[in-house]
């Protein structure tokens, strides 16, 4: 009996580390990640920028071009802006993740946008996320204000 319990739980212990995460579907038009995305009024990059300049939070639909994505399981994604930089976005309750192919999409994001301060030890994890050189991530000494989306949901476009 004994046998049986020990080879009973070798088995399990055996099969639970041999577990393979979920595999994330490839970004293709008409994809979505997280919870469905609703077909409410989606602001630009620019609009949301300007509306932040008054709000203190929106939440909506903010459509943009994915610039970036963590490298090492798609955790963050950053839309680009039209001077350059890149608004961070980041998945509710750490519930989804991107495909490592979505750079160069356009997405519609779902999910609450605020302007926020990030401390320099999230940035330099950010940047270690998404493999920065150790010189840049070394660079980074002052915390950020900055534009932060949490989205609920994620709808590839284009």
């Amino acid at each position: 009996m004994k046998i049986l319990l020990c080879l009973a739980a070798s088995l399990l212990i055996a099969g639970s580390s041999m577990a393979q995460k979920a595999a994330i579907p490839s970004a293709k038009p008409g994809v979505s990640y997280g919870a469905p995305v609703s077909n409410n009024t989606t602001l630009t990059i620019d609009q949301l920028q300007e509306k932040l300049k008054s709000d203190t939070i929106y939440t909506g639909k903010v459509a943009g071009e994915v610039v970036e994505v963590c490298k090492k399981k798609g955790c963050f994604m950053r839309l680009k802006r039209s001077n350059g930089e890149a608004i961070l976005v980041r998945f509710k309750d750490y519930g989804f993740f991107m495909p490592q192919d979505i750079v160069g999409k356009t997405v519609e994001v779902e999910g609450v946008a605020k302007v926020k301060e990030t401390s320099v030890e999230r940035l330099k994890h950010w940047a270690e996320d998404a493999g920065k050189s150790k010189e840049e991530i070394e660079k980074i000494n002052a915390p950020r204000t900055d534009i932060d989306i949490v989205a609920n949901g994620v709808l590839v476009v284009r």
